[in-house]
Formats: structure tokens, sequence, C-alpha cells
């Protein structure tokens, strides 16, 4: 199978393209800070995207390129709907002129937005109540795929994926920044860690787990359906701050940092992903002690090289 992965210099991109080519596909990446072999494209330009896709006819396209940055989406909302909307907008449409056999399009757990406890777990069915500029963002480029497939025919897989963490991630987000202070602190001899809102649970996945369940999706998903990728667990991130404290070097206490708080955050994300599992015989693998543990040893190793 010939595979193009947009986003691929990116976290989950590299993980992604070694499980592929780990399965035996044949796989070429592309992003807009291209990184060793991969092409550089960047998917708010319709032609590039369209010459791109054009010059190496793949059988299936997975989409992850876009704004990741949740928080940041507040303060630079047109440039996060460009590029999930418009993006996705542009992949999709360069799909259907070269042929594609699948598209694969990754959207996020964000565009269930707000929900009552009495909802959970999630499902795909689930009203979507985005609540951030990255979630509203999200919602569009779900639903263009369901376009695509319905009014052009391109068999698109549409994923929402939960939370997902492990080595590579940059500290942006919530595990990886804790484990990066962590790691700091162990050099510089520091003692505090900053931390946001604890209070929030989320659903963790190992992003080894996920990958895994990407190719899954492309070779056995319905076109045009929504899967959930998740854990079917949801952890307070004060849980999930202790685990990683516990795993200092040496003591160490949280400080509140008000700058790490975002403007408006969804009190709990918790997903069933029944429907994945039956239509793949997926399930998650990877524990969250294992995840953290070799999410911690990353930064060490990371912050170790440049010092």
């Amino acid at each position: 199978m010939r595979a193009l992965v947009t986003g691929a210099s990116g976290f989950v991109g590299r993980h992604l393209v070694d499980h592929l080519r780990g399965a035996g596909d044949e796989v070429v990446g592309c992003d807009r800070a291209a990184v060793g072999d991969d092409i550089a494209l960047d998917i708010t330009d319709a032609d590039a995207v369209r010459r791109t896709l054009e010059g190496l006819a793949p059988d299936v396209v997975y989409h992850l390129a876009g704004w990741a940055d949740v928080g940041g989406s507040w303060s630079a909302p047109v440039e996060a709907f460009r590029a999930n909307a418009e993006g996705t907008l542009n992949v999709l449409g360069a799909a259907v002129d070269v042929g594609v056999e699948r598209v694969l399009s990754v959207s996020s757990a964000d565009v269930y937005g707000r929900v009552d406890e009495t909802e959970l777990p999630l499902t795909e069915s689930s009203p979507l109540r985005p609540v951030s500029p990255y979630a509203v963002s999200k919602v569009a480029a779900d639903y263009l795929g369901l376009q695509a497939w319905l009014g052009r025919g391109l068999p698109v897989l549409r994923v929402r994926a939960f939370n997902h963490l492990g080595p590579g991630q940059t500290d942006r987000f919530v595990a990886s920044a804790l484990a990066s202070r962590i790691a700091r602190n162990e050099l510089d001899g520091g003692d505090v860690i900053t931390i946001g809102n604890l209070s929030a649970r989320r659903d963790f996945t190992d992003v080894r787990d996920v990958v895994r369940a990407y190719r899954l999706l492309v070779e056995h998903g319905a076109p045009g359906e929504a899967y959930n990728v998740c854990s079917g667990n949801a952890v307070a991130v004060q849980e999930l701050a202790d685990m990683l404290l516990a795993r200092a070097r040496h003591p160490m206490r949280f400080e509140a940092d008000p700058d790490l708080l975002r403007p408006v955050d969804v009190p709990v994300l918790l997903g069933s992903h029944a429907k994945l599992t039956e239509v793949t015989g997926w399930t998650p693998t990877i524990t969250l002690e294992r995840t953290l543990v070799d999410l911690l040893d990353d930064w060490r190793r990371r912050l170790r090289s440049i010092h």
C-alpha cells in the first residue's frame, strides 16, 4: 500500500510513519516544516496540495496536518480555522481529483465540547458542542470529510481522537509539559513544577496504540463513518501529575500558574471505542503507567542532549 501522511514531521505523524513502514507499507511524508526525507507542503495552498498528490499518486492518505494547539487557538482563531478546515478541504479535493482509494481524516474529541457527566461515555452519535476556536475548526474538518463521501464519493474515514500522549510529544500538552518540567528540575536542581487546571478529567491513549488504530481503520472502516479513538477511561490531570511526580529523582512540588489556565476548559472528556473495536478488533494495549515512564525518560534524553 502506498501511503501519504500529512503532518508526518509531527508527534503523531512520526509514530504513524514508523508503524506503517513496520507493516510493510510504502510511505511518503509531508509537512509544512519538513524534516529529513519528508516533502515540504503547506496544506492551505490548494494548488500545491493538488500537485503533490498528483506527483505521488498514493493509494491512501492519512491526513494529520493542521493546527494542534487548543489553547493557542483563542489568540489565533483565523489561523487555526484555516489550517484545520481549509487545509482539510484542500486535501480532500485533491484526493477526489487524483482518485485516492481511502482517506483517513483526523479530527478531535474536542468537537464534543462541554458535556454533562450523564452523557458519558461519548459515542459517535453524541451532540457536537464545540467551546474553543480549535474545536470549531475540527467540527468543520469532520463534516468536510462527511460531505466528501456523500457528495463526491471519496471514501473518507473520520477519526475523533481523544487525548493521546507518548515519547516525542511537545511540551504544549499537559502530560508532556509536566514531564519536561520534572526532567528540567532533575538537571537544574529545581523543585517547583508549574501547573494549570488539575481538576479536568481526560481520556488518555498511548500514541503507539492510536496509530495502530488508524491503519486498522483504513483497512476495515466504513467510508463516511466517524470513529472515536480513545481508551474508555477518564483520568484526572491531578492523578496523571501525581504519577509523574512520584517518578521524579528528587523531591518536587506543584505551584499554580494562572497563565496556564485556558479561557474555557471542558471539565471531562470520556469516550467509547466500542464502534472502533467492533469494526477492527482494536483495543488499547499500553498502560498509562508505561506511557508516562516512557514519556519522562524521553524528556530526560532530550534535555541531556542539549546540555
